[in-house]
């Protein structure tokens, strides 16, 4: 069993490890521009760091579910793959939003269309097993006949 998700193991951490990363950003952000929690407001340098990690956030839900999803009911390597671009472009935008909030676009862009694919990818997989399972269809056997 294990052999069959340790690809998707592997992403999580690095995913979880890439939010502490952008939380422990927030902190040093307060510290240097004295913004003391449970304030949120300040100079837009700050607002930005904040908002980027309030973002990711709020997506790493998401994205957790889909990846696992994904890897489980279609393929581990490419969930893992597809995560890892992710995480990639999740960082990338972290940094372009710390920069100036127009630099986020492309990559905010480019996580959304990971986590379509992921969606697509999960969707297909799942599907694929009710067909199999429940109808007894086994829609990859037809179409290589």
């Amino acid at each position: 069993m294990l052999d069959q998700i340790h690809w998707l193991a592997a992403v999580t951490v690095l995913g979880v490890l890439e939010q502490a990363y952008f939380f422990l950003q927030v902190i040093y952000a307060r510290r240097l521009f004295g913004i003391s929690p449970p304030k949120i407001s300040g100079p837009p340098e700050f607002e930005r760091i904040f908002r980027a990690q309030v973002n990711s956030s709020e997506y790493f839900p998401i994205f957790l579910a889909l990846l696992w999803q994904a890897g489980l009911f279609f393929h581990q390597g490419l969930a893992a793959a597809l995560g890892l671009l992710y995480l990639y472009a999740r960082y990338c935008y972290f940094k372009g939003y710390k920069a100036s909030s127009s630099e986020r676009l492309t990559p905010i862009y480019f996580s959304a269309g990971v986590l379509w694919i992921l969606t697509a990818v999960s969707a297909l997989g799942i599907l694929h097993f009710f067909l199999s399972h429940y109808v007894g269809l086994n829609v990859l056997q037809l179409l290589t006949a």
